[in-house]
C-alpha cells in the first residue's frame, strides 16, 4: 500500500455540503483498507487484480456491522451504492430530502435474507 496525503486538504462544495479531499491510497492486489465510522462500524475496501471489492457482503457482514445498503439514482441518471448506518436511516432520508435529488431504488441488503 502507498499513500499520498495532501499537505493541505482540498475543500469543495457540492449541493450545500463541504467535501474534504485528504489524498489517495494506492492498493495492490489482495490489499485491504478498513474504514471505521465514529461509532466503530467497519467497512472494508479490497483491491483485486480485476478491480475492487467495494465492501464486504451486503447481506451478511455489512448487516452485522450495522449498515443498510442503498442503491440510489441521481437526477443525472448516475447510480450510487451507499452504506447507511442502521440507526441513522432517518438522518439519511433527511439528507435525501434536502435537495440532493437522489432516489432510493432499493435496499440491497434486503434482497436476500
Amino acid at each position: 500500500m502507498r499513500t499520498r496525503f495532501r499537505a493541505k486538504p482540498r475543500l469543495f462544495e457540492h449541493k450545500g455540503h463541504t467535501i474534504c479531499d485528504l489524498g489517495k491510497i494506492y492498493l495492490a492486489d489482495g490489499e485491504m483498507v478498513t474504514f471505521v465510522t465514529p461509532s466503530g462500524r467497519e467497512c472494508d475496501f479490497t483491491a483485486k487484480e480485476w478491480g475492487f471489492y467495494l465492501g464486504p457482503s451486503l447481506n451478511s457482514r455489512l448487516r452485522k456491522e450495522g449498515f443498510k445498503v442503498a442503491l440510489v439514482l441521481n437526477e443525472a441518471g448516475q447510480i450510487y451504492v451507499l452504506a447507511v448506518e442502521r440507526d441513522k436511516v432517518v438522518r439519511f432520508r433527511s439528507y435525501l430530502a434536502r435537495g440532493q435529488n437522489l432516489t432510493i431504488l432499493c435496499w440491497l441488503d434486503e434482497w436476500i435474507p
